[in-house]
């Protein structure tokens, strides 16, 4: 994998507690490994805290926050999942606005679990097919989006690509998916269908 993505910036959008680790760290090594530079986008500057499902795990630093970016400084967009971490980055504004930007400039976007809340919020799901956490499935699919349970999930239709998992255990193929889909040059990403 190494410089499939030779320097590109990817964000990747949490709350600042709530995240699943193992959802944020996984895809992040895999961009590292590949050779692009994460950065960690926050409604709040400081810590954002990790858990391993409903124990604390990690602290990481927050590198901007959500009032902050421009989606026009990255290659692609990571939502990881987390129970609170999808139910508290839908409620910020300035977060939903960010993942709207993706979609609307054809940019990339990889969400894992409750990540796809935060589609489902700035109205991104409708026309898609998608997987997530289970639970999520009505959700998506009052949204107007086709909800499958699968391992990984890429959409192609629409302006841009979108990745989607389940769970931890999708991680492997889900990194491989989103590697791939922010590898690809942003006009050739908006205009498959």
């Amino acid at each position: 994998m190494a410089n499939e993505l030779s320097g590109k910036t990817i964000a990747f959008l949490v709350s600042n507690e709530g995240i699943e680790q193992a959802e944020l760290t996984s895809p992040w090594e895999a961009v590292k490994e590949a050779g692009g530079r994460p950065v960690l986008i926050a409604k709040e500057a400081g810590e954002a805290q990790a858990f391993n499902h409903l124990d604390k795990a990690d602290t990481f630093s927050v590198d901007q926050t959500t009032s902050q970016v421009a989606v026009e400084d990255f290659a692609g967009l990571v939502l990881p999942g987390g129970v609170a971490n999808g139910d508290q980055v839908r409620t910020d504004p300035d977060a939903v606005e960010f993942v709207r930007g993706f979609f609307d400039s054809g940019r990339p976007v990889a969400a894992i679990c409750h990540g796809g809340w935060v589609i489902v919020e700035a109205d991104r799901a409708r026309n898609r097919t998608l997987t997530s956490w289970p639970s999520l499935q009505t959700d998506i699919r009052n949204a107007g989006g086709n909800w499958v349970d699968k391992e990984v999930q890429v959409c192609e239709g629409g302006s841009n690509v979108l990745i989607t998992s389940r769970k931890p255990d999708d991680l492997p193929a889900f990194n491989r998916e989103l590697i791939k889909a922010f590898s690809q040059e942003r006009s050739s990403a908006a205009s498959r269908t």
